[in-house]
């Protein structure tokens, strides 16, 4: 077991360069199912999660190995169908696995997947949407069975703009017969570069990014080299670092229209922000100024992996402010560690009224998520004192080595064996 020691209270000063999107790697490491050729996917993040979906990959009969920071998948010689518990509680992503065994293979058997306490985070529109595409469906004890002997295209209308199901749809559509609509798709940048990496094998998928997404299925996807997107809620971490310890930064490696929801907020809480050239420098003062309301939403609003980092930041504004929190039910179980610090927060359902302090002092908090783990980081870094962040490996789901991200810029951070 390891944990973060952060000794706190100084600005941060600067320059990074932000890792790929993990976010965006997932799906497209799920999406080399739909080929038997090799794929390169470069800069892929070094992460618990990745590995996670790896060593899916590898059960199902998939050769998958790094070469430096690329990642070489080939799945030839698949000989698996069936991903049980142990696999896929490790990992909420494991479900959009489902749409692109489904097009290699015809059918599925899958244990229902894991991930961070957050909320329920249902997998109902999954299921309705493979059902539209004529897949049976059945839930045996926990186990979710699929047969997609029947597969065939067709127009889903889902209730929700949910990305993971807005992904497992395009896989599993991509090699159908016909034309599958999926209305009301999803249209974060994931979603986006999803697409494109399917295009690159060979695939037809239009309308990524907008409400009404298409998907001409054809007869074979070939191999490729393809680099996903920059990590948005990684720079917007650093940001938000940045806006709280005060400073001045500049994080390389970001799409500006992919952060806009996120800096567009920063610039309101006192933030100095310039965002071009695929780089964002950021300059503070290290007091934010309260927002008055920020309520999370699907992309482009401000996006839920967003709000434990604006809480830390809130958190020392001059003022209060009211968070609200749309997509998970669960998303502020990391406000009690905030409050060992010296945090004014107050939790109702999916409310959270944040008053700002003069400073926060270190404790031994618990990142019980990933998330609001990254929010303790940052919040250790502006806190007087020494800050202890235990059960870490919540936060290497999604960051690739946090520590020394935030030692690039300046911050007393260390990682040791507990």
């Amino acid at each position: 077991m390891q944990k973060l020691v952060i000794k706190g209270g100084a600005p941060l000063y600067g320059e990074l360069v932000n890792q790929t999107a993990k976010n965006a790697a997932l799906p497209i490491i799920a999406a080399c199912m739909l080929t038997e050729d090799p794929i390169v996917i470069k800069d892929c993040p070094h992460l618990k999660d990745i590995d996670a979906m790896l060593n899916i990959m590898r059960h199902l009969g998939c050769s998958a190995y790094f070469d430096g920071d690329d990642l070489n998948v080939c799945c030839r010689d698949v000989t698996l169908n069936v991903i049980n518990a142990d696999l896929t509680g490790k990992l909420r992503s494991s479900i959009f696995i489902l749409g692109s065994i489904l097009s290699r293979c015809r059918s599925a058997y899958i244990s229902h997947p894991g991930g961070c306490e957050i909320g329920l985070r249902p997998i109902d529109l999954h299921i309705f949407g493979l059902k539209a595409l004529s897949v049976k469906i059945e839930d045996d004890g926990g186990v979710i069975c699929c047969d997609g002997s029947k597969m065939k295209s067709a127009v889903v209308n889902l209730d929700f703009a949910s990305v993971g199901a807005t992904e497992n749809l395009m896989m599993a559509g991509a090699l159908l017969d016909g034309e599958t609509v999926i209305v009301n798709a999803a249209r974060e940048p994931e979603i986006v570069d999803l697409a494109q990496f399917i295009n690159a094998m060979g695939g037809r998928v239009r309308g990524a990014g907008e409400s009404i997404i298409r998907i001409n299925g054809v007869k074979k996807l070939h191999g490729c080299t393809y680099r996903p997107i920059p990590d948005r809620i990684s720079a917007g971490t650093y940001l938000a670092a940045v806006a709280l310890c005060g400073g001045d930064a500049l994080i390389k490696n970001v799409v500006p229209e992919h952060v806009f929801g996120i800096t567009e907020r920063l610039k309101k809480s006192g933030a100095r922000l310039t965002v071009k050239n695929g780089a964002a420098r950021i300059a503070s003062d290290g007091r934010p100024r309260a927002v008055h309301k920020l309520e999370t939403n699907v992309y482009p609003a401000f996006p839920t992996d967003m709000q434990p980092q604006f809480c830390a930041l809130l958190s020392c504004a001059q003022g209060s402010s009211v968070i609200v929190e749309n997509l998970f039910e669960n998303r502020f179980g990391y406000t009690g560690e905030l409050v060992k610090m010296g945090a004014k927060i107050t939790v109702k359902d999916r409310i959270a009224v944040v008053t700002g302090v003069d400073g926060l002092h270190g404790a031994t908090v618990k990142a019980c998520d990933l998330r609001g783990g990254a929010a303790l980081v940052i919040a250790g870094l502006k806190a007087d004192g020494v800050t202890d962040v235990i059960d870490v490996e919540h936060i290497d789901r999604g960051y690739q080595n946090i520590e020394q991200a935030f030692r690039l810029l300046g911050g007393n951070v260390e990682r040791v064996n507990r």
